[in-house]
């Protein structure tokens, strides 16, 4: 059983530390940044690949600092990814972050983390994000693949619709939560009858 607890993090107001700009720090950029353009990353390696400086290049949020890790570049962080291809470095990132209450992310090693950078389908203002626990990234992403190809690319003018139409509803809570239901109950049904097909 999957025990994660799923959020939506608000990181272009959360400050990110980013260790590792070869292939696997490449990956991890271009996730927070294809999430969230405005992710506030500082990112630390050695020698950053081309790819990393092609993200990085013109992107006023993220800061690159060609050094080795040090546990000072924890200062002011929310939240760190260690993705070196050192594994006594990474476990020296994870042992430094848990010092400080920080979440962590050890690249390909689930057992060092506290969160998953799992797959992760945008359609405007819908996002729905995929876990396999950590099990199996290869399945997420074909996850993701399917969900892209499902769900509609005018998705996002609907949810503007119902939230057009929340802001209408007079009274407290509890109706307004009825009165969606209602509304979206109508959806699903149609979707099942095969009309939205």
């Amino acid at each position: 059983m999957n025990h994660l607890y799923p959020i939506f993090l608000k990181v272009h107001q959360l400050n990110t530390l980013l260790v590792g700009g070869g292939f696997v720090g490449t990956e991890k950029l271009a996730f927070l940044l294809k999430s969230s353009p405005k992710a506030q990353v500082t990112a630390v390696s050695r020698e950053f690949n081309e790819d990393f400086l092609a993200l990085a290049k013109d992107n006023p949020y993220v800061t690159l600092i060609q050094d080795v890790y040090h546990e000072k570049y924890l200062g002011g962080k929310h939240i760190v990814i260690a993705a070196t291809d050192d594994k006594a470095v990474n476990k020296q990132i994870q042992d430094d972050a848990k010092e400080r209450f920080l979440l962590v992310n050890v690249a390909d090693t689930p057992d060092l983390c506290d969160f998953y950078l799992g797959g992760i389908v945008s359609k405007g203002n819908v996002k729905i994000a995929i876990s396999t626990n950590g099990k199996s990234p290869t399945t997420a992403k074909r996850l993701r693949q399917l969900l892209e190809e499902v769900i509609p690319e005018d998705i996002n003018e609907l949810v503007e619709n119902i939230n057009k139409y929340r802001e209408t509803l007079k009274g407290d809570f509890e109706y307004k939560v009825e009165a969606l239901n209602k509304l979206t109950e109508g959806l699903v049904s149609k979707e099942k009858s095969g009309q939205f097909e």
